[in-house]
């Protein structure tokens, strides 16, 4: 196939028209046509191999979306995706903005819901772990720790038994 691709080169270098060539070896004229301009580009008569589908988004691109999604942590992948092709008038799906971002190295998380302890709430505890700071071993050993998770002895709650 090289040797083919030389011969093809050699006679367009002579100055055969590429329609004259592509009669005579029974070749498109399209194949002639990309071949030459190769050669004429960069002198080179061999395929440039590329292994997968070329990127949507270019290197430049890739550190926008990084820098805009540091900023707005709590934005999704959707809105990253309407950031990102607002600023550059290209339409990206939030798969693509969730596939730059996980090799940037920035996974989405789940948000911890939490109920924040008021005065209230620490008060008691403090007036308990003050009772209990002179407790021996034998009293903590019928103390279950929990971590003020829920305990359940039935299956069909569908949560983990401690």
């Amino acid at each position: 196939m090289i040797f083919l691709r030389g011969k093809i080169t050699g006679r367009l270098e002579c100055g055969r028209a590429q329609l004259e060539v592509s009669e005579e070896l029974g070749i498109a004229q399209s194949v002639y046509s990309r071949l030459w301009q190769r050669f004429q580009d960069d002198g080179n008569v061999s395929r440039c191999y590329s292994t997968g589908r070329p990127r949507v988004t270019t290197p430049n691109e890739d550190r926008y979306l990084a820098v805009t999604a540091k900023r707005n942590w709590r934005n999704t992948a959707s809105d990253l995706s309407r950031l990102l092709s607002s600023a550059t008038d290209t339409t990206f799906s939030s798969q693509t903005v969730y596939r730059r971002l996980g090799h940037i190295g920035l996974y989405t998380r789940r948000p911890v819901r939490c109920v924040p302890l008021t005065a209230n709430h620490c008060h008691p505890l403090l007036t308990r772990s003050r009772e209990h700071t002179l407790w021996i071993l034998q009293q903590w050993s019928c103390v279950i720790f929990s971590n003020q998770s829920r305990l359940s002895l039935q299956s069909d709650s569908r949560r983990t038994l401690i």
